[in-house]
């Protein structure tokens, strides 16, 4: 992210995110997004017989049993839903290949998913980490409050370099009581976030979203050089011909890709894996549509 953005050019990218992301999620994401999460802001009311149409996963399998005919779980809204979104904005997210950075994608993705809650008018909030919690924005609604969000998306320069996905993990926990619909969006090129995950996933309905680029799996071949290390700033020479080398980088590439998904699938949350060149559109709808 650039350091010298001026206002009027933050207003005209934050216009730009708008203009395409509301449009995904009105066209895509809005009704995959209600069906995937109704029923978990609503209280028990009563039970009613089944009609045609119903959905049958509300059917009380016991009343069902007991009368011999089908009967379902009548609920009313108890409160409306709370979407968290939680943003990784360490210096390993500035790293891009083909002209857009992790971050950038991470902020388009992250803008339809509020679009996305507004448009089940449910309030949605902000955490933006490095190696320590850098900016909150407590949930809100409105069109004005989205377009704070993606603001703040875009114009954030982080204090700190490194990542730390525990301390944002333990944050959320203090901060949100209530039970929300987390997305934490990260490269997750971090270690011992195991237990915060854990525990945010019970409190929560929460869903991981890795990012990563084709270049961190792949070194493209490309002669000897100056490289440099994104959270520490150290730079050093690499030789991208060496098969050591290109070996090593593959190799801690898929000791980091088997961390997340084996920490996330034993913490129970949900799990998206997106290179970010491909189409993320149908990585976000496939989620909503197969949990």
């Amino acid at each position: 992210m650039s350091s010298n953005l001026d206002t009027k050019e933050i207003l005209k990218k934050v216009r730009r995110i708008e203009i395409k992301t509301k449009r995904i999620s009105d066209h895509l994401f809005s009704g995959e997004y209600h069906s995937q999460f109704k029923g978990r802001g609503m209280a028990f009311s009563e039970v009613r017989a089944y009609a045609y149409g119903d959905d049958v996963r509300a059917i009380d399998w016991k009343v069902t049993a007991r009368l011999n005919e089908p009967y379902i779980k009548v609920f009313e809204e108890e409160r409306e839903l709370i979407t968290m979104l939680m943003v990784d904005v360490s210096a390993s997210e500035g790293f891009g290949s083909k002209g857009k950075s992790k971050r950038d994608v991470m902020t388009e993705i992250s803008a339809i998913l509020a679009f996305s809650a507004a448009g089940n008018n449910d309030k949605v909030g902000l955490i933006l980490f490095s190696d320590h919690v850098e900016h909150y924005i407590p949930p809100g609604k409105g069109r004005k409050h989205i377009l704070r969000i993606i603001r703040e998306l875009v114009e954030h320069q982080p204090k700190n370099r490194g990542t730390d996905i525990s301390e944002a993990l333990a944050f959320l926990n203090r901060v949100m009581r209530r039970k929300a619909i987390v997305f934490l969006l990260s490269d997750f090129w971090d270690n011992n976030y195991e237990k915060p995950m854990k525990i945010a996933a019970k409190r929560h309905d929460l869903c991981a979203i890795r990012i990563y680029d084709s270049f961190e799996k792949d070194l493209p071949k490309l002669g000897i050089l100056p490289v440099r290390d994104a959270e520490t700033g150290q730079w050093t020479w690499v030789d991208t011909q060496s098969k050591k080398v290109r070996l090593a980088q593959r190799t801690a590439f898929a000791q980091s890709e088997k961390q997340f998904r084996e920490i996330t699938k034993k913490s129970g949350a949900g799990m998206i894996n997106c290179e970010m060149h491909q189409n993320y559109t149908s990585e976000l709808l496939n989620y909503f549509k197969t949990n």
